[in-house]
């Protein structure tokens, strides 16, 4: 007998650590049948493949406290989640998926008022508001890191790692013109907050350019100094799409701690120096940094205690001691969660049945 695909809401929005991991999800469940919802005019617009259908509603942040915008917040919120009510009804899901944010908050509960089963990924160490809110009413809470469990006592939880798309899952060649045999730094500012990283590394730069390394430089979109320093072992980029090649042939990165970004980091094995951002909310990304620190996949330094002459000689010294650089690839190796996608498709394969099979009973 034919049974129709199985239909899935994927609710991922924002930034990059909230949509890859949906994507190499999405990548796994090729007999789904998938839509997306998003936000207007943020990432998913771009990021989101072309074969998923994107739905956006109009969501923002619990940020400030309470008072008259919060009613407005708390209004946008209902009728949200009214639409995804909606759309959940007129599209026929089977079930939710959400990577968490503020887009989780309505998909959650429009999936719950449907009696829709919904899991949600949370990959950060620590949980943030969204996911210590609306985890209980989850069927299944998949996490990144396992310590996180211990924040998350009443929800039913399993460790999965965070996904990483499938191209992180084989070779890459790199279309940039730096020779083979010499030492490649790649600066990762991540989303936010890259101007202060941007700005210790076009300090240090010199002093690494003349121990012969080459600099890949991710600046992204806002450093109105991106274009400051020229050399000709430095390519600067607001940011490359080819992650996976760069931090296979890098010997050594610059990052700040996002959770995608660690988990991409430690699939290709590279060592780090890890600056978390000083402003992530809880501080979340001092905790992810801390399981990095802890093995030795990682050197990890606040913000506010790393001058330019400290980075500038810790570097120095990694791309001069080869075997602590092979040590620290194989610590990032230990803590690659390898078979993530198929781990976190095999759990929304267990809750996510078709309504038709059900309505059957079989």
């Amino acid at each position: 007998m034919h049974h129709p695909p199985i239909r899935l809401l994927i609710a991922a929005s924002g930034t990059g650590g909230h949509l890859f991991p949906a994507i190499a999800l999405a990548e796994q469940l090729q007999d789904y049948k998938i839509e997306w919802l998003g936000v207007p005019d943020r990432l998913e617009r771009e990021l989101v493949p072309a074969q998923y259908p994107l739905h956006t509603i109009p969501v923002e942040g619990f940020q400030q406290r309470f008072g008259l915008g919060t009613l407005r917040i708390f209004g946008r919120l209902a009728s949200s989640i009214l639409q995804v009510r909606q759309l959940l009804k007129t599209g026929q899901f089977d079930g939710v998926f959400t990577t968490g944010g503020y887009i989780a908050g309505p998909a959650i509960i429009a999936a719950r008022m449907q009696g829709l089963p919904v899991i949600l990924h949370e990959s950060n160490a620590i949980p943030g508001k969204v996911t210590r809110w609306f985890s209980p009413l989850c069927s299944s809470v998949a996490l990144g890191f396992a310590s996180t469990a211990k924040s998350l006592p009443k929800v039913n939880t399993v460790y999965v790692g965070t996904p990483v798309r499938s191209s992180f899952q084989s070779p890459q060649p790199l279309d940039l013109p730096i020779p083979e045999d010499v030492p490649l730094i790649v600066v990762v500012g991540g989303s936010q907050g890259a101007i202060a990283v941007n700005k210790l590394v076009r300090q240090c730069a010199p002093a690494w350019f003349e121990a012969g390394a080459w600099i890949v430089h991710l600046t992204g979109e806002k450093d109105p100094d991106a274009k400051e320093l020229q050399h000709p072992q430095y390519f600067p980029m607001p940011f490359y799409d080819n992650m996976a090649g760069l931090l296979q042939r890098a010997n050594l990165a610059v990052s700040r701690a996002g959770s995608g970004s660690l988990t991409e980091l430690a699939i290709t094995q590279t060592p780090a120096i890890l600056i978390p951002y000083p402003f992530a909310a809880e501080d979340h990304q001092a905790f992810n940094a801390e399981s990095f620190a802890n093995t030795g996949a990682a050197l990890v330094f606040r913000q506010a205690e790393l001058t330019p002459e400290l980075l500038e000689t810790k570097v120095l010294h990694l791309l001069q001691s080869p075997q602590v650089l092979q040590q620290m690839a194989q610590k990032a190796a230990d803590l690659a969660v390898t078979d993530s996608a198929e781990r976190l498709a095999n759990l929304v394969r267990q809750l996510v049945h078709s309504k038709s099979s059900e309505l059957k009973g079989s």
